[in-house]
């Protein structure tokens, strides 16, 4: 890869970076922010779900402004708009008695600004760059997203060492230098699909609808359902983290890591794997959602820390099995020209699957602890039931088979890009081993505490 090629890549890896960064990071202040604005783990779980929803709902609008007057005069102005939103956000507790309302007020300005980040940025990657590049730079650019999942909830918890609503203030700083670098890096092409109206826009999608909904409704509800079980349980074990196990600052950042970094590790392993093993699909998807929902099921019945720790370690496993698979059916249901709509949707089906977990998870603990988790294994065991008798990977894939030519010509280089990003992966691949064996080493030394935590409560 050029020189100048590397330039625009490294603006463009910062638009998913900063975009993971915008829930996983408050996370691990959960606590701090509940004692100091008086409020309910519901009402702080809000945060997160006014940030998403409005971002979930944003996303296909914006995509399709993009179609028509560029990518960069969208990114832009969403990463500038990103910026205020949290500097609303963090002045509004500096400056305000009762700044509760107003820290919402922000998150909702910022989720809008997050809906023209990072799927515009993947969508200008492929507008940017051609054949082998291509793949190597959508690579990296997943590579930044997993990286900012994994690193969020350590770098939040090394802020929150500060005051908890510095936070806001880094989405600000970080923001403003990737809209200039985006600014002033990329050189746009020009588009193919500034003419397209919206009507065919909607139209598009609805014929693919027509001919593969039941493979596409599998899927996008077991990506929703495992990314609202995994930030619904990131957030009980936040407050759990502190209140039950005396885990503070950074100790408590590498603890709520550790799912994300089995999903993200899980991720990099199952999708190499199904790159060569495309038929596979459903059986990764199927697998994943049956290893959630026993791991959240032993942690309903069985009241042991061990469980509980190697319960949710193994529902990150779960999701990371699950997000490949689910990710190459959506992307491969449609020709080149509809593939943005669609995908769009599927983030927006994300994002709502985000915004539902901390609300959800919260109003179920009030019941009891037993009844939160059951409630999520029950919703997981959906998802894979209704996966189980819709998705069809051979319908998805055989279609795409029988495609225009052009269609076949697009297969064949999205198989050698496939390839390609094998050779490209295997870094990042190399760094998650190493910090998950990293993770594995501390739940070792972490294990004998629990265990005599058990026996002193059996004393």
């Amino acid at each position: 890869m050029q020189k100048g090629s590397l330039i625009k890549l490294a603006a463009l890896c910062g638009v998913p970076f900063i975009m993971v960064l915008g829930n996983s990071m408050l996370i691990p202040v959960f606590p701090q922010m509940q004692s100091d604005l008086g409020i309910t783990q519901l009402q702080v779980g809000l945060t997160i779900t006014l940030f998403s929803i409005p971002a979930g709902l944003t996303i296909p609008i914006l995509g399709f402004v993009s179609d028509k007057i560029g990518r960069k005069k969208v990114i832009v102005p969403a990463l500038i708009l990103y910026a205020i939103g949290g500097t609303v956000s963090g002045l509004a507790p500096l400056l305000m008695e009762n700044p509760y309302n107003v820290l919402l007020a922000g998150r909702v300005i910022q989720g809008i600004g997050a809906g023209g980040t990072g799927p515009i940025a993947m969508a200008l990657v492929g507008d940017i760059f051609k054949g082998s590049e291509r793949s190597q730079a959508l690579g990296i650019i997943e590579a930044a997203n997993g990286i900012g999942k994994v690193i969020s909830p350590i770098v939040g918890a090394l802020i929150g060492l500060i005051i908890w609503y510095a936070l806001f203030y880094v989405y600000a700083l970080l923001a403003i230098p990737i809209a200039i670098g985006v600014w002033l890096a990329i050189k746009e092409p020009p588009l193919e699909t500034k003419d397209r109206t919206f009507k065919k826009y909607v139209g598009n999608i609805t014929t693919i609808f027509k001919q593969k909904g039941k493979t596409l409704l599998g899927c996008y509800a077991a990506g929703s359902v495992v990314l609202l079980v995994l930030f619904g349980v990131l957030s009980f074990l936040s407050d759990a983290l502190e209140n039950e196990y005396g885990l503070t600052g950074v100790v408590k950042g590498f603890a709520l890591a550790g799912p994300v970094l089995a999903m993200s590790a899980t991720a990099f392993l199952s999708g190499r794997y199904l790159q060569n093993h495309m038929k596979k699909m459903k059986e990764s998807i199927v697998l994943g959602l049956a290893m959630s929902v026993i791991a959240l099921a032993m942690i309903t019945v069985i009241k042991n820390d061990i469980v509980f720790f190697a319960g949710l370690f193994f529902n990150g496993v779960g999701a990371g099995l699950v997000l490949p698979a689910v990710n190459t059916l959506i992307t491969s249901s449609a020709p080149l020209e509809e593939r943005g709509g669609i995908t769009a949707l599927y983030g927006s089906v994300r994002f709502f699957g985000v915004a539902a977990g901390p609300p959800a998870f919260s109003s179920m603990l009030e019941v009891s602890r037993m009844f939160m988790f059951g409630s999520g294994a029950a919703m997981v065991a959906l998802s894979l039931a209704l996966a189980a008798f819709t998705v069809n990977e051979k319908e998805i894939f055989d279609n795409q088979a029988k495609g225009e030519e052009g269609d076949k010509v697009g297969d064949k280089q999205d198989k050698q890009d496939a390839q390609d990003t094998q050779d490209n992966d295997r870094e990042e691949e190399n760094k998650v081993n190493w910090a998950l064996a990293g993770t594995v080493s501390i739940i070792k030394r972490f294990i004998p505490k629990l265990r005599k935590r058990e026996e002193n409560k059996e004393e």
